[in-house]
């Protein structure tokens, strides 16, 4: 009681007026007075119901618990355990049904409303209707998509009216088209829209117009190895039904019907991104300018891929994929210049709020930059992040805080949960979470901090801002690259080792020279006055890009090989609870912590990857190289699979001369083939085995442990116990294999599972899944088959 009521003192100290005479201590309180000789009060209820706490947990875990609600923060979990529920549902075995989740939900919510008077029951029924909302989300999305995607392989001559066009550096042009007719043959299921690339458009086509032509098309497909990025699933969600390329150049037509209002509004805008994308390519250039018109307009296909991968290796390609950083420096650079031109006026400034109207035309300038980039689902979120933190502005509210983020994150769950599955989401949001947090945590240190007030010349001062904005842009950097380090391991097996450096070194002249040059450009367009922030624009992306060739040339090899999904889940957890826990509650994360990081050193890297299509096999050997069954690979899928496997140099497969020859290279490092039948062995016994067809595969029955039979028609030509065996079919329903080695039958792992869920429904109408042959032109006096019509 003495020590509180000396602080009591100190507080009146605190606020005593200047030359007043010292102040007396305040008086001790009176002896506390026998219960039994105070008159008796008549018992009021309390306004707010005491916290009930399970008996069992800590004493100051339970105080932590207590203050999180009393403060609010149990909000900022409510888009956690959404985002939980629509992972949950997205990742289900089988597609569940509207009743059960509907009832569900209503369920938990009416207990969460009953129970009130239980705070702590209260918030974990509040939880678990978070939970079953964000499954509903996910259930109500998939249904409302509802995209039609082809089923096979097929070649028809299509007409379809031009949605997006994209000039890719290869010369080649991608079409996106809304399919009209098909006919020879006419597609009885046709999707709705297409994806085709062409060796050329016809000159001067717009979005709007409609094209034909002969094309190949074919289902999206599905991950190259488990726990990849899925293209059927973000075909399905995007609207895109099949991809393909033209066998001819695609030819214009008469459009076979007027198109509605919202058709010709979306062909105006991809018109005007368009004749921008090309007049900023004319302007500056090179791929500074494919890298200035994807920054302006989104359209990122003319971006060499030397760019591209150098970008990726030094943790710069954020820059142009339009995300909450330029939404944040457009949005930045206009309050900055509007407050400043508002400045000029003292007269308006003092008495006119300035500030919210600097705020409403900068949400006026995200809202026009997001319709300008094409309004990709990333370009949305961020949007919708920042459109919340400039209304929070307006209506008198601090912007950066981790409610608002809570409320961006909670929108972007109920219009498209699908998204928790994909890389911007989580890595955006963390990152975000993560800076919110360590600011709020710099900022409360710096007040319990005393201030100096030392008087400093001007180069003091320029000196100290300098050093100010390099420590402020280093611990962003770093605070964002550990944030979103896990995500990005999980995802893409790399890390950036030098993104830091890369980093610090181009940050700088993004914010000063690339993006305020690129709104400048943007405003004075329409006036033809748009060279000189062009060219500013172009060299500022001059040095990013030689920046990130430079140290790419320098960098280590990133890939840190395929990690555990329940790391994944319980390092999130732990960030969570990290970044949005304002109590002691964040020493709960520490084991969290630990937990995952033991998981990640305990993980099993896979052995051997075998695509969905049977064509190509990689085998990781002892020491660390990686064999494959083809001379040239596919690149894309090689690369991921390297990755996985943590590094490696390839080894290219040789020819044998006889069956012995084979036999005698198993030992050694990389597949001999021989006659449509390809063998790879290691030191620890294991062998793996490539066979064109059934015939090729039985002499490897009593070598091999694991057969790949490449023919959807074949059957396992071994006994049960001499190998694991499985063919082009079962590939084809399931998807790409992870496989790993052990002491006995080899683990066999697939990407897809059955019953299908709705964005993988096609994969049972494919030749090969329904175990036949691949189709061959018949002869003209024969009849067309019903396998040749989609």
């Amino acid at each position: 009681m003495e020590a509180r009521e000396a602080e009591r003192t100190d507080e009146r100290r605190q606020f005593a007026l200047p030359g007043a005479a010292p102040l007396a201590p305040m008086p001790a309180r009176r002896e506390a007075v026998p219960a039994d000789s105070r008159p008796a009060l008549p018992e009021r209820p309390p306004s707010h119901p005491p916290v009930a706490v399970a008996r069992g947990l800590p004493a100051t875990l339970r105080r932590a618990l207590d203050g999180e609600l009393e403060r609010g923060n149990g909000f900022l979990f409510a888009p956690v355990f959404m985002a939980a529920g629509a992972l949950s549902y997205f990742t289900l075995a089988a597609e569940p049904s509207f009743l059960p989740l509907l009832l569900s939900f209503v369920l938990a919510s009416g207990l969460a409303f009953a129970l009130l008077s239980r705070p702590l029951l209260h918030a974990a029924l509040v939880a678990a209707a978070m939970v079953c909302a964000g499954m509903l989300a996910g259930k109500v999305e998939t249904w409302r998509a509802a995209t039609p995607m082809l089923g096979s392989e097929i070649t028809t001559r299509l007409t379809g009216r031009v949605v997006r066009i994209e000039h890719q550096a290869s010369g080649r042009v991608r079409l996106t088209l809304d399919l009209v007719a098909t006919e020879r043959p006419q597609l009885r299921y046709a999707p709705h829209r297409i994806r085709a690339t062409a060796r050329a458009a016809p000159e001067g086509l717009v979005p709007g117009e409609t094209v034909q032509g002969v094309a190949r098309l074919m289902p999206p497909s599905g991950p190259v190895r488990p726990d990849s990025y899925d293209f059927a699933f973000e075909s399905y969600f995007s609207g895109i039904g099949a991809v393909g390329f033209f066998l001819s150049r695609p030819e214009r037509v008469a459009e076979t019907g007027p198109p509605d209002f919202g058709e010709r509004f979306a062909a105006w805008v991809e018109e005007w991104r368009g004749r921008m994308a090309a007049r900023i390519e004319a302007q500056i250039g090179g791929p500074e300018g494919a890298i200035a018109a994807a920054l302006i307009t989104g359209i990122r296909a003319g971006i060499p891929e030397e760019i591209n991968e150098a970008l990726r290796v030094t943790g710069l390609y954020h820059i142009i994929s339009i995300s909450g950083l330029h939404m944040a420096l457009v949005a930045g650079t206009l309050m900055v210049s509007l407050r400043a031109g508002f400045a000029l006026f003292p007269s308006l400034s003092m008495r006119r709020p300035v500030k919210k109207y600097a705020a409403g035309a900068a949400l006026a300038a995200t809202a026009f930059y997001l319709a300008l980039s094409g309004g990709d689902v990333a370009a949305q979120r961020s949007f919708i992040m920042l459109a919340v933190m400039l209304a929070a502005v307006i209506v008198d509210r601090a912007a950066l805080t981790m409610r608002n983020l809570a409320i961006s994150a909670l929108i972007i769950l109920i219009v498209a949960p699908h998204e928790v599955v994909g890389p911007s989401f989580q890595m955006s949001f963390a990152a975000t979470a993560a800076l919110v947090a360590a600011y709020a945590a710099w900022r409360d240190r710096r007040e319990r901090r005393p201030r100096a007030s030392v008087s400093r010349g001007l180069p003091a001062a320029m000196l100290r801002t300098g050093l100010g904005y390099a420590a402020g842009l280093s611990m962003t950097s770093v605070v964002a690259g550990l944030a979103t380090a896990l995500f990005t391991a999980w995802h893409f097996q790399q890390v950036s080792p030098l993104g830091l450096v890369a980093n610090l070194a181009a940050m700088p002249v993004v914010s000063v020279a690339v993006m305020p040059m690129a709104v400048l450009a943007a405003l004075l367009m329409p006036f033809g006055l748009d060279a000189a922030p062009l060219w500013v624009m172009g060299q500022g992306i001059a040095a990013m890009n030689a920046i990130a060739l430079w140290l790419a040339e320098r960098s280590a090899f990133d890939a840190t090989g395929a990690i555990p999904l329940t790391a994944v889940l319980v390092l999130t957890v732990a960030l969570a609870v990290l970044t949005m826990a304002t109590s002691a509650l964040r020493w709960a994360a520490l084991p969290l912590l630990g937990l995952g990081v033991g998981l990640l050193a305990a993980r099993d890297l896979p052995d051997a990857f075998v695509s969905e299509d049977a064509a190509l096999v990689a085998m990781r050997l002892e020491d660390g190289r990686i064999a494959v069954n083809r001379p040239r690979p596919r690149a894309f899928t090689l690369d991921n699979w390297r990755r996985a496997f943590g590094g490696g140099e390839i080894v290219r497969p040789v020819e044998a001369s006889s069956d012995a020859a084979m036999e005698s290279r198993l030992a050694a490092a990389g597949f001999s083939c021989r006659d449509g039948l390809c063998l790879a062995g290691r030191g620890d016994g294991a062998v793996l085995a490539h066979a064109v067809d059934e015939a090729a595969a039985r002499s490897a029955c009593g070598v091999a442990r694991l057969i790949v039979i490449a023919d959807a028609t074949a059957h396992s030509p071994c006994g049960r116990d001499e190998a694991v065996v499985f063919t082009a079919r079962d590939l084809a329903r399931k998807g790409s294999a992870e496989i790993r080695f052990g002491s006995g039958p080899a683990e066999i792992r697939f990407a897809i599972a059955e019953p299908y869920r709705p964005w993988h429904e096609h994969r049972r109408f494919s030749r090969a899944a329904r175990g036949l042959a691949p189709w061959r032109r018949q002869e003209r006096d024969q009849p067309r088959s019903d396998d040749q019509t989609g």
